[in-house]
């Protein structure tokens, strides 16, 4: 199942995925005149601080939610998977911030950036890498497998280590200038709630209503003692995958 999207929750919940992507950003080094594809743009906030470097930037994503929320923002956004991106040597650059866990084919998505890119153009990216949100998956293994939930449905992300992801960037036909995995503790200003509902709500949504809360209060229980401070302040144990490549 590919996850659905609530483009207001995820504003509402979710803004700090974007507000943390200064550094990206800056790896990325938009420039006046380049095109700019942004993959996996989501609501289009940072297609559009891209935008204001004076770039032309296009954004793709599979959710048409995302996708009609990016267009509300005035982003030149298009429903398209990056497994099946349909670009030809257009792009200076392929920007993408916290989205590549969400796809399955890997080796798809990367042939087709290889593609979209012109040639010596670069590809940017930062990413859930391994152990991201080790806590969090293990708290929702333990209280929806015993729900009728499969661990393969649980574990939907796909977060590599370093040296698989250089393998498979190399591959593909990348030179990797530079790749890292970084430990983050970030901020949840809705609490473990508004990133549940956010991030895991086609999972809670199996479950029936009454059930539904008392496994959000299950989760919540377990994962209190290692990511909920004394003053009930919520941090995500994040990790991400950064890297700077080239088409070679």
């Amino acid at each position: 199942m590919q996850q659905r999207w609530n483009s207001d929750a995820y504003a509402r919940n979710g803004r700090f995925v974007a507000q943390l992507a200064d550094p990206l950003v800056e790896s990325l080094n938009p420039q006046p005149g380049e095109k700019i594809l942004d993959l996996g743009c989501g609501d289009g906030f940072l297609t559009r601080r891209i935008a204001e470097s004076g770039a032309q930037v296009v954004g793709v994503d599979s959710s048409p939610e995302m996708v009609a929320a990016a267009r509300a923002r005035g982003v030149d956004a298009r429903r398209m998977n990056g497994e099946r991106l349909s670009f030809e040597q257009e792009f200076d650059a392929v920007f993408s911030n916290a989205a590549l866990h969400w796809m399955r084919n890997q080796d798809a998505v990367l042939k087709n950036v290889l593609q979209a890119l012109k040639p010596g153009g670069r590809f940017v990216a930062e990413f859930g890498g391994h152990g991201n949100i080790a806590a969090i998956r293990v708290a929702l293994l333990a209280v929806l497998i015993p729900r009728g939930i499969t661990p393969s449905r649980i574990e939907s992300n796909y977060f590599f280590t370093v040296s698989d992801y250089r393998s498979r960037l190399e591959r593909g036909g990348f030179q990797v200038v530079q790749i890292s995995l970084t430990p983050r503790q970030t901020p949840l200003p809705s609490g473990i709630d508004g990133w549940l509902n956010t991030f895991r709500h086609d999972l809670l949504e199996e479950l029936p209503g009454g059930d539904r809360a008392a496994a959000m209060d299950e989760i919540t229980n377990l994962l209190k003692p290692v990511l909920c401070d004394e003053e009930g302040k919520w941090t995500a144990d994040y990790v991400r995958l950064r890297f700077v490549a080239r088409r070679s």
